[in-house]
């Protein structure tokens, strides 16, 4: 027994080569956080980037130049003489400064049309995600078919429905329409049935508060991500809108930026019209800057109300 013991104790296996011991270690586990690099995820968003940029860039680059600079110059570079702000007060000025209407009249548009959309859409979301109702599954089925009918499918029944009116050609003609939104109505459905716990709202009931306080004071708060989310791309729909505008309005007094650059761009298609490039270029470029400084000051929001819901506690 003692032999067979020192026999066992003293057996060692063989070792083996180093290739196929590396082949038998256990393959190393990724740090969470830490993503594959993947180089051809690299190129598209460069590819992508650069397909966003260029267009700015060129904007950029041309609203500095005079109307002859336009057409004797590379598009990407700079011209000798640099007419940006030459060309931004004759933006501001030409026509009776008609340009300065029209940026009212947008404002106009976006203020009221996409304010209340966001607000009705809030109201709206709130209620279906936490209220329940005969009807809602119907409910539910009409907003996912609004959200897939295009805008441009509409414009000419509603066109015909606000002639009957007698609403054409007026400020009502933009605005109504805008405030139906079934994509924010949808967004914010979805957002409020999980940023809002049920039992905080049952907490302020038996607090004594009414349905409208709760709303306003408890329910509201918790859904600013989502409205901010809500009001940016309402505000874009109505800010960049130009087919219903254009087919609803006549007078020039009311039109919206968009409408009122592409007026500006077809005179140089008409019979004895000025050629103002120069000038649809700059207007283009005070248009989207807007835009711009909207989603750089409400980012934080935007990116905290695309992500809410992601992650399931």
């Amino acid at each position: 027994m003692t032999g067979l013991s020192s026999t066992t104790t003293a057996f060692r296996p063989p070792a083996l080569p180093k290739s196929a011991a590396s082949r038998l270690r256990t393959p190393r586990r990724r740090t969470p956080g830490r993503p594959r690099r993947s180089v051809l995820l690299t190129v598209l968003t460069a590819v992508v980037l650069l397909y966003s940029l260029v267009p700015l860039l060129w904007l950029l680059i041309s609203a500095t130049k005079t109307q002859q600079g336009l057409a004797g110059s590379f598009g990407l570079w700079f011209d000798g003489d640099f007419a940006l702000f030459d060309n931004i007060t004759e933006t501001f000025t030409y026509q009776d400064g008609v340009f300065g209407r029209w940026l009212l009249n947008t404002l106009l548009y976006v203020v009221v049309g996409a304010g209340g959309a966001t607000f009705l859409a809030v109201l709206g979301g709130y209620a279906l995600a936490k209220f329940d109702f005969p009807g809602k599954r119907g409910v539910f089925a009409v907003v996912i078919g609004a959200v897939a009918v295009p805008a441009t499918a509409l414009a000419v029944p509603t066109f015909l429905m606000f002639s009957k009116m007698g609403l054409t050609d007026t400020p009502w003609a933009v605005i109504i329409p805008s405030l139906i939104s079934p994509f924010g109505l949808y967004l914010m459905w979805v957002f409020a049935a999980e940023a809002i716990p049920t039992e905080l709202m049952e907490a302020a009931r038996i607090d004594g508060a009414g349905e409208v306080r709760t709303f306003f004071q408890v329910a509201l708060p918790l859904l600013a991500p989502g409205t901010v989310t809500v009001l940016l791309f309402t505000t874009v729909a109505t800010w960049n809108n130009y087919f219903l505008p254009l087919i609803m309005l006549k007078d020039p007094d009311w039109y919206p930026l968009t409408v009122g650059l592409d007026a500006w761009n077809k005179q140089a298609y008409a019979t004895g019209g000025e050629v103002v490039f120069n000038l649809v270029i700059t207007g283009s470029l005070i248009t989207i800057v807007p835009l711009i400084a909207a989603f750089l000051l409400l980012q934080k929001y935007w990116q905290s109300g695309l992500a809410a819901g992601s992650v399931k506690e």
